[in-house]
């Protein structure tokens, strides 16, 4: 059997020639490409292309990056369109949506985080140092990045939640508005004369540093229980110049003990009988444990101007770990 390889030959012959003679094209198509590459790069680095999102630098890189692919893109599509592989085009963006689709559930969660990341870059949710519950987690905002969000917790700890559960998720902000209001709960006796008890609350809450006077403190008797009636007290801090859990601690010390000044009864739901000595102390105060002397005594003033603990292990943190924050104190908040 003989094999004739002529034919062969022949055909590899004419794909030659026509290789040999679409080489003009060929290098022209690439010129135009390299030219597209040089003008997306020139382009995206023109201050026009950032101008809308000029105080966001994380929307500045992407407005760039797009422009630059956008423009060498088109320059591809002229190269092939001069070379006659319009075909191909059709091929290609065939493959890349296929490819797409399975890189997307490839990295569902990472593009979650990212295109988050870019809605609340836009919309600024929180800005830095905020005080905010997120989803169940309280804490000071540290920055935001490109997927996710940093917060300090109010124990010093460091917590990083994905933007896309951030975008998601409802959000307290105790900051947006400084003025926010505490109460407690104390059970006065049956028997007692509930309108003083709420009036002497509320006049020990107007003179204690912190409370603000507008709104005023108020108080509401919200439950009878089996052995006392439950006496709400409600009151506001502005969070800027005081501690919010310290005003609210000096308010349940200071109502507590003027109620008892007053001889109102504040009975508990198991009474405990106990049998002891009272002791007296060289100035000849009553030093029966349990007992602020008769009540008659001024205590140490406490301090309930608003700390700075957490802010500056934020400091700390931002001077050790300097990220890109895409946060802007200045820019309008939704």
């Amino acid at each position: 059997m003989k094999f004739d390889m002529t034919a062969v030959f022949q055909r590899l012959l004419d794909e030659a020639y026509r290789v040999v003679a679409a080489l003009p094209l060929l290098i022209f198509a690439l010129l135009i490409v390299w030219a597209a590459w040089l003008a997306g790069r020139w382009i995206s680095q023109r201050a026009w292309v950032a101008h809308a999102s000029k105080s966001n630098p994380f929307l500045q890189d992407l407005a760039r990056t797009t422009v630059r692919w956008f423009v060498l893109g088109l320059g591809v599509l002229i190269a092939l369109e001069i070379m006659q592989a319009t075909a191909l085009v059709g091929a290609v963006l065939g493959t890349a949506g296929v490819l797409g689709v399975a890189l997307g559930f490839a990295f569902k969660g990472i593009l979650e985080n990212y295109l988050a990341g870019i809605l609340m870059s836009v919309r600024q949710p929180f800005s830095p140092r905020d005080h905010v519950v997120i989803d169940g987690n309280e804490g000071i905002v540290v920055a935001l990045t490109s997927r996710a969000t940093v917060l300090m917790t109010l124990d010093g700890n460091h917590l990083r939640i994905p933007n896309a559960l951030v975008f998601g998720s409802v959000t307290l902000n105790y900051t947006r508005n400084p003025s926010r209001r505490f109460d407690f709960e104390i059970g006065v006796g049956v028997n007692e004369d509930l309108i003083r008890a709420q009036s002497l609350g509320i006049d020990e809450l107007t003179r204690i540093e912190g409370v603000m006077d507008k709104p005023p403190p108020r108080a509401l008797i919200t439950a009878l229980g089996d052995s006392n009636v439950q006496v709400a007290f409600h009151g506001w801090v502005d969070q800027r110049a005081h501690e919010f859990l310290q005003v609210r601690s000096e308010a349940i010390r200071r109502v507590k003990l003027a109620l008892e000044r007053a001889g109102m009864d504040m009975p508990e739901p198991i009474y405990r009988v106990q049998l002891h000595e009272a002791r007296k102390t060289e100035a000849g105060k009553d030093a029966t444990p349990g007992r602020e002397g008769s009540g008659a005594g001024v205590s140490k003033p406490v301090d309930t101007r608003a700390t700075k603990d957490v802010l500056e292990q934020i400091d700390n943190e931002q001077q050790s770990h300097p990220q890109n924050d895409l946060l802007d104190p200045a820019a309008p908040r939704e």
